[in-house]
């Protein structure tokens, strides 16, 4: 196969072609651009005496951009076995069809003057500009300015908006290029609602939306929380935030794990998110403060977590094996194990962590504990243990011992290895004991209400009467 070289011609109007493509096409065994169609810089190709071919007829011929690509690509290749080519597009940088064809084959490229410039000289100064064409828009975040080019189809703008409602108001300022070939660019001021209602469009238009200030933007990303603890914590921020340290927040995430749990345990999925943001700004404040006082960075973090989730799935990212979930779960076991150099099995079981709550440690230490063949296989078993551990601490108890603290230990530590047997979450257990509780209560008092009674009013045994009741009223 022959060489391929591939030149940007730039944006359209013949002043924005270099030198260096000029030179480039005038040596070329065979020029084939990718578009003729209003493109100035084409019709001064034929002034200075180049011949050339063009793709416009696939153009016409494919029924989608997919095609389009892949034929590109086919077609440049089947010429490139005769003679060298030189593929002429408007910026090879952003072109799909390009892209393709550096799949296929070893391309040179040419630099030009990118799509962009003659958008951004018309506009008002930009900031960070984010840079898309509007065949592959992709929305992520508004963090900054965005221009959108080769907006050349009414059907097309309006995918784009659809995207862009997601992140925009209706009412958005957005600046509209409309076609044009040559000469310097104008724009019109129109909602982002608009895009698509224009009257003309072509790979000469472009859509440029101004950034969104922080107060007003209907969407937020990540950095939109980075940015806003910034400004919390910043000199002028909030007195509270501004106070806290590591070890004050530490509480805070703690209790919204548990809310988070508990909206998941819910199905209320409006209310797991509201949760996680809570998870997600303690993450945030917590690096904010290490990067003020030098413990750590947000990207400490997401280097930290991103190398042990590489390296805990060598199944998917080295050349370990897992069929199952299972297999993975102990894959993940035995990658951990080398990362921590342990060499026992109380090695193991001394790495669980003493964070954790304890009812949730203690079943994580039985089951470390099971991985080595320490445990019963029958729960009733375990139930057994519960009543030993029950008695001893009636025992205990009855003598006003001191060990009471280390025998009240004991019969929870039986009662979540009774749990963990059956097969029930001891956490998940307790909870729902918990909630049942309070329902059961709440039937209680309101039946010693309707009575006309005070619980100042009724002993214990009078109260366990209702109590009765209210359990044949709130029967699952």
């Amino acid at each position: 196969m022959k060489k391929i070289t591939v030149v940007s011609l730039g944006p359209g109007p013949r002043e924005y072609l270099t030198l260096g493509v000029i030179e480039e096409i005038k040596k070329a065994e065979q020029v084939i651009l990718r578009t003729q169609l209003r493109c100035d810089a084409a019709d001064y190709l034929k002034e200075i005496g180049v011949s050339f071919e063009t793709l416009d007829h696939l153009h016409e011929e494919c029924e989608d951009f997919e095609e389009l690509k892949d034929r590109a690509a086919a077609f440049l290749l089947a010429r490139a076995e005769e003679k060298d080519v030189c593929y002429a597009v408007f910026d090879a940088a952003a072109d799909e069809t390009v892209a393709a064809l550096r799949k296929k084959a070893p391309v040179k490229v040419v630099a030009g003057v990118p799509l962009s410039a003659p958008f951004l000289a018309a506009a008002p100064q930009q900031d960070k500009i984010e840079i898309q064409t509007a065949s592959s828009l992709e929305v992520t975040s508004i963090q900054n300015p965005l221009l959108i080019l080769e907006c050349d189809s009414k059907m097309l703008m309006g995918q784009c908006k659809l995207q862009l409602l997601q992140w925009y108001d209706p009412d958005q300022p957005a600046l509209f290029f409309p076609p044009q070939d040559k000469g310097e660019r104008s724009y019109l001021e129109l909602p982002l609602a608009d895009i698509d209602r224009q009257p003309h469009y072509d790979h000469t238009c472009a859509v440029l939306l101004p950034p969104v200030a922080l107060t007003s933007r209907k969407r937020f990303d990540f950095y939109d929380l980075v940015r806003v603890m910034d400004i919390l914590r910043g000199e002028d921020g909030c007195p509270w935030d501004r106070e806290q340290t590591h070890e004050t927040l530490k509480k805070y995430l703690v209790e919204e794990a548990y809310e988070t749990a508990a909206a998941v345990a819910e199905e209320d999925w409006d209310h797991v998110a509201d949760e996680l943001g809570d998870v997600l700004l303690q993450v945030v404040f917590q690096a904010n403060i290490g990067r003020q006082y030098g413990t750590f960075e947000l990207s400490d973090i997401t280097t930290d977590i991103c190398r042990k989730m590489i390296a805990r799935h060598r199944h998917i990212f080295g050349g370990d094996h897992c069929e199952t979930a299972q297999d993975v779960l102990e894959n993940w076991e035995k990658i951990k194990k080398e990362e921590r150099g342990y060499q026992t099995q109380s090695d193991v079981l001394r790495g669980v962590s003493p964070g954790l709550p304890p009812l949730m440690r203690a079943a994580k230490v039985q089951k470390k504990a099971r991985d080595v063949g320490f445990d019963w296989s029958d729960p009733r078993d375990a139930l057994d243990k519960v009543k030993e551990e029950a008695e001893e601490v009636r025992k205990e108890l009855d003598e006003q011992g001191s060990g009471l603290q280390m025998e009240l230990g004991d019969l929870f530590f039986a009662c979540v290895n009774a749990a963990r047997l059956s097969g029930v979450d001891p956490d998940a257990a307790l909870y729902s004991a918990t909630e049942k509780f309070i329902s059961r209560f709440s039937s209680m008092e309101n039946a010693i209400f309707r009575d006309g009674k005070r619980f100042q009013d009724l002993t214990l045994s009078e109260m366990d009467v209702y109590w009765e009741g209210s359990k044949k009223r709130t029967q699952p």
